[in-house]
C-alpha cells in the first residue's frame, strides 16, 4: 500500500483526469450524440468517436482509482460507509462503461448505414433512438446519481474526521445535494438534460473535486486526523 503522501497525491491526479477526461470525451462525442443527421456525421467522424470513447475509459479507470486509493484512509472512521463509496463509486463507473458501448454500438450502426447507402433508414433511426437513449439514460444515473452518493459518502467521512479542511467537505456535501436533484429534476423532465440551470446545479461538486483535488496534491492527508483515526482503531 503506498503511503499516504503518495496515496493523495495518486487520487488528486485521478479526480483531475477524471475531470478533463469526462468534458473532453463529451464534445468529441458530439457528431453522433447531436444532430439530425448523426447517424451521417458519426461514421464520418468516427475516430474523433472513439477518441471520445477512450476518454471516457480513461474517466472510468480514474474515477475507480479515486476509490481505491481513498478507501484504506476512509475506513479508518467507518468501514461499512468506505465500502459505500467503493461500491457507488464502482455502479458509477459500470454505468458509464455502458454509456461508452452504446456510443461505440451507434458508431457501428452509423459506418452501416452509411454503407448501405442510407437503405431503410427508418431502422436505423429507430435503433438509433434507442441507443441514444440508452446513454443518455446511463449518464443521468452515473455522473449524476451515482455520483451525488459516493461524493455524500465521502465528504460526510471528511466532514467527520478531518482529514482534509472543512471548507471542501462541505462544498462536497453541498454538490452532492445540487447534482442529485439536478438528476431528478432531469428525469422528470423538468429541466433538459446538459442545459444551463443543469449545469449550474453541477458547479458545485465539479469545484469540490477541483478544490479536493488540489489540496491532496499539495498537502495530503492531516497527519494529525490520520494519528487520531489510527489510534481510536487500536
Amino acid at each position: 500500500m503506498p503511503s499516504p503522501v503518495r496515496a493523495a497525491r495518486i487520487v488528486g491526479i485521478c479526480f483531475i483526469l477524471a475531470a478533463v477526461a469526462s468534458v473532453i470525451g463529451l464534445v468529441l462525442y458530439d457528431p453522433i450524440l447531436n444532430g439530425s443527421d448523426y447517424l451521417t456525421n458519426g461514421a464520418a467522424h468516427a475516430n474523433q468517436v472513439i477518441l471520445g470513447a477512450l476518454l471516457e475509459l480513461i474517466l472510468v479507470a480514474s474515477a475507480v482509482g479515486t476509490a481505491v486509493f481513498m478507501f484504506p484512509y476512509l475506513r479508518r472512521y467507518n468501514e461499512s460507509l468506505a465500502l459505500g463509496h467503493v461500491c457507488f463509486r464502482f455502479m458509477e463507473a459500470a454505468l458509464i462503461t455502458v454509456g461508452v458501448v452504446s456510443v461505440l454500438s451507434l458508431l457501428t450502426l452509423s459506418k452501416a448505414y452509411v454503407a448501405g447507402g442510407a437503405a431503410d433508414a427508418a431502422s436505423y433511426q429507430a435503433s438509433g433512438t434507442l441507443l441514444k437513449a440508452v446513454h443518455d439514460w446511463t449518464f443521468l444515473l452515473g455522473p449524476n446519481f451515482m455520483l451525488g452518493l459516493n461524493t455524500m459518502l465521502y465528504s460526510y467521512i471528511f466532514w467527520r474526521s478531518r482529514l482534509v479542511p472543512r471548507f471542501i467537505p462541505a462544498l462536497g456535501l453541498t454538490g452532492a445535494a445540487l447534482v442529485f436533484l439536478a438528476a431528478l429534476l432531469e428525469m422528470f423532465g423538468v429541466i433538459p438534460q446538459l442545459s444551463v440551470w443543469g449545469g449550474l446545479l453541477c458547479l458545485p461538486v465539479a469545484a469540490n473535486e477541483m478544490a479536493l483535488a488540489v489540496w491532496l496534491i499539495a498537502k495530503g492527508f492531516n497527519p494529525h486526523a490520520l494519528a487520531a483515526l489510527s489510534a481510536r482503531r487500536a
